[in-house]
């Protein structure tokens, strides 16, 4: 069954269909309508129709029609399901797109995320058990991530995915630890040297999966601890690390 078959299957389900002359028949104007919507599920429904993809007659109607039939839940079901196989079968975290990704992402400017993120520069969730404000939610989750690491003074540690610093820089000022972090934004290296200046701490851009090559560093280094803070969804359920 192709993926028109399925969407007008889907509707069916619903009493709905395609092209028809019923109140909440809807009519399509665009052939990447069924892509879409089996790709981004009822997001991609909704903004297809903002785009001018289907129309309906009566709307009220059609989501009455879609609701009382579930059709978002399996729409859903299906999306998650054809993402979970494009995972396994494409490689969407492949070493070719890494530094495309840091390009297209994140050298986007520092000021920008200057002005999206806190005073760390942590692009990631915060630890709110007991922080008022998003900088002490950022700091306790410093703070608990260096704990449960036990990091010792002295150890050399490896930051995979180390974003503007902001781990880097906490954990040699508070640790007096070794960091060393990699990423593959230019961006960010820029940035995290110039605020990580005067302390024991190096940027390296590159790829994670090039760990294993010694001429990287210019010599082998054994770290004590590594620790990547929101990096490793990203990286694909096909690709295996060797560390």
């Amino acid at each position: 069954m192709g993926t028109e078959e399925i969407i007008k299957t889907l509707l069916n389900s619903a009493g709905v269909k395609v092209n028809d002359q019923g109140d909440s028949d809807i009519q399509v104007h665009h052939p990447d309508f069924y892509k879409r919507v089996l790709r981004d599920g009822a997001l991609g429904f909704g903004e297809s129709y903002m785009d001018g993809w289907w129309d309906v007659k009566k709307m009220d109607e059609l989501s009455y029609r879609l609701q009382n039939a579930f059709l978002g839940d399996k729409i859903k079901s299906l999306n998650t399901l054809v993402h979970y196989w494009e995972a396994l079968l494409v490689n969407m975290g492949k070493k070719s797109k890494a530094f495309e990704v840091g390009i297209k992402h994140y050298d986007l400017g520092n000021d920008l995320f200057e002005n999206m993120l806190g005073k760390r520069m942590a692009y990631s969730c915060g630890y709110w058990k007991e922080a008022q404000n998003l900088d002490e939610a950022q700091e306790a989750k410093l703070s608990l991530i260096c704990r449960k690491l036990n990091l010792k003074p002295g150890m050399k540690v490896l930051d995979i995915g180390c974003g503007w610093g902001s781990f880097c820089k906490y954990a040699a000022e508070n640790y007096d630890v070794e960091v060393v972090g990699i990423t593959v934004s230019k961006e960010q290296i820029d940035y995290a040297t110039t605020d990580c200046k005067g302390l024991n701490v190096q940027f390296k851009l590159m790829d994670y999966r090039d760990l294993n090559n010694n001429s990287v560093f210019g010599k082998e280094i054994l770290f004590d601890r590594i620790v990547s803070v929101g990096m490793f969804e990203h990286v694909g359920i096909k690709i295996t690390v060797h560390l």
